[in-house]
């Protein structure tokens, strides 16, 4: 067989294989605000209010398998705010708290492989909270600076591909997790820590 009647039937097999191979995986990186709405303290009936702090989300998802229009896939949700301001009228509380989050989760996409598609995500995994040294009146705090916790996660968004391999992504995230060292007792054990979020993702 000559080489060139070699190289017809190669390289469509290698196209399509590389095809097949292709486009399973997915990072993204999105920005924006993570909201923890007020709570309110039992035995004072003062309110602990949170800042709507600036935030950031990484992710890494692989496709499983498709059903018709919709697109199964195993995803590592990574959610970080640095610093998030607390505010206790009495000063007791710490003077801020950041948070990590980090929740294997499966998600599924309606339109898999389309310009437009919609997602819905669910799992849960592990949470850090860090607790200031010093509370709202800079005296030293007497409480946790580092608090672990079980976090469940629940996400909706939209991916727009709008170049080749490359898209803009919108989230929006609730991760459901129990409650940072705050000094005082708020009568909850778990609270929900809202993230909205854009930014791109890349599809390899």
């Amino acid at each position: 067989m000559s080489a060139k009647r070699l190289a017809v039937l190669v390289v469509p097999v290698l196209v399509l294989v590389s095809s097949a191979l292709a486009q399973v995986n997915e990072v993204s990186i999105t920005a924006g605000r993570t909201f923890v709405s007020t709570q309110t303290v039992p035995t004072t009936g003062l309110p602990v209010h949170f800042a709507n702090e600036e935030s950031v989300a990484f992710n890494y998802g692989r496709f499983l398998k498709s059903f018709k229009v919709f697109g199964l896939y195993a995803e590592l949700p990574v959610a970080i705010y640095p610093r998030m301001d607390v505010n206790y009228h009495l000063g007791t509380t710490p003077k801020d708290i950041g948070a990590l989050f980090v929740t294997p989760s499966v998600r599924m996409n309606i339109f898999s492989g389309e310009s437009f598609t919609p997602w819905v995500s669910v799992g849960g995994g592990y949470g850090r909270f860090r607790e200031a040294p010093v509370t709202l009146y800079e005296n030293p705090n007497p409480g946790s600076t580092g608090t672990n916790t079980g976090v469940v996660q629940f996400g909706a968004g939209l991916d727009v591909w709008v170049w080749h391999s490359w898209g803009g992504r919108f989230e929006a995230r609730d991760f459901y997790s129990g409650n940072p060292a705050l000094n005082v007792d708020t009568g909850r054990s778990r609270q929900h820590n809202y993230y909205l979020g854009v930014g791109v993702i890349h599809r390899f």
